[in-house]
């Protein structure tokens, strides 16, 4: 004959039901574990959203290329993209991916290792004009008064928008190639040079040399 559980011996089905069951002990310990995940967050994605914020990116250009291969041709993209904080820094930066986003991803990666700082006039415009040259590109850059705007192609135009330039006039002579434009650009910018730095190479003060750079300046506006 079966003998019938005792009074303090849970059944099988009872014991089950307890521990999986709502307001068992199962789902109590799942939402405690799902409230220490959201206390112990990574602190690293927080600095990288941060970073993320603090730059501006432009895609200057996206190519498919071709590779060929035993079985046809294989497709990728190539993409240029600059990267700038707008207050003097900047960078570009190439990526190649069989898809889109993922070439955009990596030249940005890349633009944000290659970050220059630039001098800049007043937070606004360059201290002087500049020339710059790679390859078949050549442009040449020149300082202009407030108001005057960004007067330039695409390529360079992405450039001074994504460093914080408000005010300057740029031309590119030769080839129209983004990849060359973008890189005599910043051989430009490399180029530059800050009324402090010029002072201490001279042994002048910072003043002289503003002052001879303004009095240069007006005596070719007057003429």
């Amino acid at each position: 004959m079966a003998r019938s559980p005792g009074p303090n011996r849970e059944s099988p089905d009872r014991t089950r039901r307890g521990r999986t069951g709502p307001g068992g002990e199962g789902e109590r310990e799942g939402g405690q574990g799902g409230r220490g995940r959201g206390r112990n967050a990574n602190p690293n994605e927080a600095n990288r959203e941060r970073e993320d914020n603090e730059y501006v990116d432009k895609l200057v250009h996206i190519n498919r290329v071709a590779k060929v291969v035993k079985g046809g041709r294989r497709f990728a993209f190539a993409a240029l993209v600059v990267v700038g904080d707008a207050k003097g820094r900047v960078g570009y930066g190439t990526g190649k991916a069989r898809e889109v986003p993922e070439a955009i991803r990596k030249a940005t990666e890349q633009a944000k290792r290659n970050l220059i700082k630039v001098p800049l006039r007043e937070g606004r415009t360059l201290h002087h004009d500049v020339f710059g040259h790679f390859g078949a590109g050549r442009v040449i850059l020149r300082s202009a008064p407030p108001g005057t705007g960004i007067i330039a192609g695409g390529p360079m135009r992405a450039v001074f928008e994504t460093m914080g330039v408000h005010d300057v006039v740029a031309k590119c002579m030769g080839t129209s190639n983004p990849h060359n434009m973008v890189k005599a650009t910043f051989a430009a910018l490399e180029s530059l040079s800050a009324p402090k730095t010029i002072a201490a190479k001279r042994g002048l003060k910072v003043g002289d040399i503003i002052a001879r750079r303004d009095g240069q300046a007006a005596a070719q506006n007057a003429a």
